[in-house]
């Protein structure tokens, strides 16, 4: 899947609308931008929206990260012009993702980050603690224990797995290794929900299959294969080879049309 791993920390999935019915002033930038947004989202030539795009909840995620780096900076409100121009999105863009769930903004303010967070939290159901387990202890997934990210955003690892001997059985990151054979048992135990697969190509079919009939309901994907799983399986692909391709691409596409 195109967006990649920054992305994956925040898949799974109303929000109470703010009450519009308040006098505005049309020269308030933000009332204006309340103004535009309702209209975008309540206009009468409007059609039906299709399912939610998997481009929009990425951009849920950017959206997310930005307004908490605008909270840790010390700001309180903020509207779609400056969160559009901090992720190189439009306004419009902005507020038609938003609109996809609700209605945010108050006039004369915009949006309140915190309230914003919260809303975002929700929807991309991260207003809650995921227990995750990794399966595969080389580089890749002794790396992805140590990142302490996960834990912010609601995702807390609570148990690795490998099959070699030397590995089982130690703690990496206060995470306890345990041998693939066991874990059935301890996705039940340490009610785990999503896993992360960091085991190579040739395994990682295997290792999907005992994910599934153990029942975890998401995987996200690190080895280069596509997975076949069942379609009430959530699942994300990261192949970091083709994340590079597709950078090779904007650059020398860049150099050739400058």
């Amino acid at each position: 899947m195109r967006e990649g791993f920054a992305h994956f920390l925040a898949q799974w999935p109303d929000l109470l609308p703010v009450n519009q019915h308040s006098t505005v002033v049309l020269d308030d930038p933000f009332a204006v931008e309340q103004i535009m947004q309702n209209a975008d989202a309540n206009s009468p030539n409007s059609q039906p929206d299709p399912p939610v795009s998997q481009a929009v909840v990425s951009r849920l995620s950017l959206y997310l990260r930005e307004l908490q780096h605008l909270v840790r900076d010390g700001h309180e409100t903020t509207n779609s012009t400056q969160l559009g121009s901090r992720l190189g999105f439009t306004d419009a863009q902005v507020r038609k993702d938003l609109a996809n769930f609700g209605q945010f903004g108050y006039p004369g303010i915009g949006y309140r980050c915190d309230e914003l967070i919260a809303a975002i939290r929700k929807i991309l159901g991260t207003d809650r603690q995921w227990p995750v387990a990794v399966v595969g202890l080389g580089n890749l997934g002794r790396a992805l224990l140590g990142y302490k990210g996960f834990n912010q955003q609601g995702f807390r690892i609570v148990a690795a797995f490998d099959v070699a001997p030397e590995k089982v059985g130690q703690t990496v990151d206060g995470v306890e290794i345990f041998h693939l054979d066991d874990l059935a048992r301890v996705v039940v135990e340490r009610d785990i929900r999503l896993a992360i697969i960091a085991v190579p190509a040739p395994a990682a079919q295997q290792v999907a299959d005992e994910l599934a009939a153990a029942g975890v309901a998401g995987v996200l994907n690190f080895a280069p294969v596509t997975l076949s799983m069942a379609e009430e399986i959530s699942r994300i692909g990261v192949d970091l080879a083709i994340e590079l391709e597709q950078l090779s691409f904007a650059v020398v596409n860049r150099r050739q049309n400058p």
